[in-house]
């Protein structure tokens, strides 16, 4: 389920934050541009579920710049341009078909969620790795109760891969919303659907990310 339409096929984002998971420090944290530094954010999130999107993020070497794409509701059916800042293109297509050169290139499949705060801030998380496995196991179980409850990341969990440990953020259904809280979601989604209509629409498919978006911290 989702607060917005499903796409099929020139506003600024409307997004306050771009959250990243930090293993080591079992916490999310985003760029501040104006202190020009990674900020973590203390746990517990709280938020709402408003939709999500598959793309790329990333490090280019050769070009020593960031690698970004547009976002696609539908990774089977919908081409991707995966692009470096300042090296250009690295491939375009359906991901299965660009995937080895996108990888080769420095590029890294990211699932984008957009949510609200209960403030009523959007907020996107870019999940890589580990925790796209994580919030794909809880979404898939839950995602008829995800219109109306919270999503909450009190804790993270611990695990290994071979001599490797991480840390992945432990998605939890929260409280259903209450009253005042669906109409101040339902004004974030409509500013969000806003926005998406526009980026969707657009013939220049790019995903309005900064260069310090994609830095390699």
């Amino acid at each position: 389920m989702a607060r917005l339409n499903r796409p099929t096929s020139g506003n600024s984002t409307p997004v306050t934050k771009y959250l990243n998971w930090k293993s080591n420090d079992k916490t999310f944290s985003y760029y501040d541009k104006e202190k020009g530094e990674n900020v973590l954010v203390e746990l517990p999130i709280k938020f709402l579920f408003l939709e999500h999107y598959h793309t790329v993020k990333g490090w280019n070497d050769a070009s020593e710049s960031g690698i970004y794409a547009n976002e696609v509701y539908a990774i089977s059916k919908e081409p991707l341009s995966v692009k470096a800042f300042k090296g250009g293109e690295i491939g375009e297509g359906l991901y299965k078909e660009i995937k080895d050169k996108v990888k080769n290139a420095g590029g890294v499949y990211h699932r984008s969620v957009y949510g609200m705060l209960q403030t009523g801030d959007l907020v996107n998380f870019q999940l890589k790795g580990s925790t796209v496995k994580a919030y794909s196991d809880f979404y898939n179980n839950n995602n008829h109760l995800l219109d109306n409850q919270w999503i909450e990341i009190n804790s993270a969990n611990e695990d290994k891969k071979g001599a490797v440990k991480f840390s992945t953020p432990d998605f939890k259904v929260g409280k259903p919303i209450t009253k005042p809280e669906d109409k101040l979601a339902n004004e974030s989604a409509s500013v969000l659907q806003s926005y998406m209509d526009s980026y969707f629409g657009r013939t220049e498919t790019t995903n309005e990310v900064e260069e310090e978006d994609a830095l390699p911290f």
